[in-house]
């Protein structure tokens, strides 16, 4: 049985690996201040909201409640002490609410060892990764994974923390870890900092095992290449069990794994216009006739041609926005007075590539809720940053059968 603790949690992706891959587990903690992603991870995984406990509160009970905890209303920056949200105590019920029933302790850098139950044995962790990226890089943001850094991407050292903090406790560590970033995190400007990682996970005990994998041979149609680390303590195997897993990784090379799948662009994208829901979000991703959207559409690959035909079955990396160069892909559409004649992937469709079902996308759209008189907390723009910054499903779903084996092969812990 995998018992998770999942910190950058997200929408939850890994959750939903282990639940497609019928794999027996308990996730016994979450851990993201991005407030958009915890009320979605806590809607797609456990239903509709659940505040009945915050309505016994006061308005100002469940402000002081909600000002406890450091969160982020873009995942980027604190939500500031003077932001209209706190003018908005229903607002705060629901968050609180989604926060309290997936046990999301917030902050990575709030978060605690003693957060952690006794019972882990798994820990995931997939840090923000702008600063790592090569696009990233052009916008200046060059510090990487430095310990010292001032950017989001040196959170991987709260990893570092926490398995310190057990250390110091004399808390048993997670039997595996399971990180995630983008295959940058291995390039030469981050790759002193990595090995400093490696160095140090093999300090606490930890073997290692890296791997770049690619989302199109897992059944997705979308070239998604990350990195992949899977981290196994050893540290109480007898001497030479290192070559045990060397052969295992050897036999089991996941770098060579291509799923048995027809990779069929049609069954992700939501075509059918006789569909008013397709429809209505297919014209609301249609962008304005402008220079800017010109250069997209010639610089982008064609997704369909103008007789609907598809032109390229695998797309480029679902990215947290589509209205940039580059995007994932364009899709040509019947000429608007002002638009452009073709539209972007729909949320809808980047959550369906990203390994989610339409019923967890409808969950969230049925259980939307107004932020202000002005917009609702799954704006287009946050569902796109939602799916483009989750991880594949499908991956995931190899890597945790990995584990899951690993774990009643050599560990017994059932």
């Amino acid at each position: 049985m995998i018992r998770l603790a999942e910190t950058f949690s997200g929408i939850g992706a890994q959750r939903k690996a282990l639940r497609n891959a019928g794999i027996e587990h308990e996730v016994l903690v979450t851990c993201d201040w991005d407030v958009t992603a915890m009320v979605a991870y806590d809607i797609i995984h456990h239903g509709p909201l659940e505040f009945s406990k915050f309505n016994n509160m006061t308005d100002e009970e469940v402000m002081n409640e909600f000002k406890r905890y450091s969160l982020s209303m873009n995942g980027k920056v604190p939500i500031k002490s003077n932001s209209s949200i706190y003018k908005k105590p229903d607002v705060l019920r629901r968050i609180l609410g989604a926060k309290e029933r997936s046990n999301n302790v917030g902050s990575i850098m709030e978060m605690r060892a003693t957060d952690i139950p006794n019972d882990c044995n798994c820990l995931s962790y997939s840090f923000p990764c702008q600063d790592l990226s090569v696009a990233g890089f052009w916008h200046g943001n060059k510090g990487g994974i430095d310990r010292l850094s001032e950017n989001r991407s040196n959170m991987l050292w709260q990893i570092d923390r926490l398995l310190s903090e057990m250390e110091t406790i004399h808390k048993e560590k997670p039997r595996f870890l399971l990180m995630e970033n983008v295959s940058n995190i291995l390039g030469k400007r981050n790759k002193p900092n990595f090995d400093e990682w490696l160095v140090t996970l093999e300090e606490y005990g930890y073997y290692n095992k890296v791997m770049v994998l690619n989302a199109q041979n897992f059944g997705l149609p979308q070239k998604r290449v990350r990195a992949y680390m899977l981290s196994i303590r050893i540290n109480d195997q007898p001497q030479g069990f290192d070559q045990v897993l060397n052969d295992y990784f050897s036999q089991n090379d996941l770098t060579n794994f291509h799923a048995n799948v027809e990779l069929n662009l049609e069954n992700y994208l939501r075509l059918n216009m006789a569909n008013e829901i397709y429809l209505n979000e297919a014209l609301s991703v249609q962008p304005n006739n402008t220079k800017s959207r010109a250069r997209i559409y010639r610089d982008n690959h064609h997704i369909l041609d103008n007789e609907g035909n598809v032109v390229n079955e695998i797309l480029a990396t679902v990215t947290t926005k589509q209205d940039r160069h580059p995007n994932s892909g364009v899709i040509a559409m019947p000429h608007r007075q002002g638009k452009s004649d073709f539209r972007y992937l729909t949320p809808r469709e980047c959550f369906l590539l990203m390994g989610f079902s339409e019923d967890d996308y409808n969950s969230l759209l049925n259980n939307n809720f107004n932020m202000s008189s002005k917009y609702s907390l799954f704006s287009l723009e946050r569902l796109y940053r939602l799916a483009g910054n989750s991880i594949a499903v499908n991956v995931l779903m190899e890597i945790f059968s990995q584990i899951d084996d690993l774990n009643e092969k050599y560990f017994y812990d059932r």
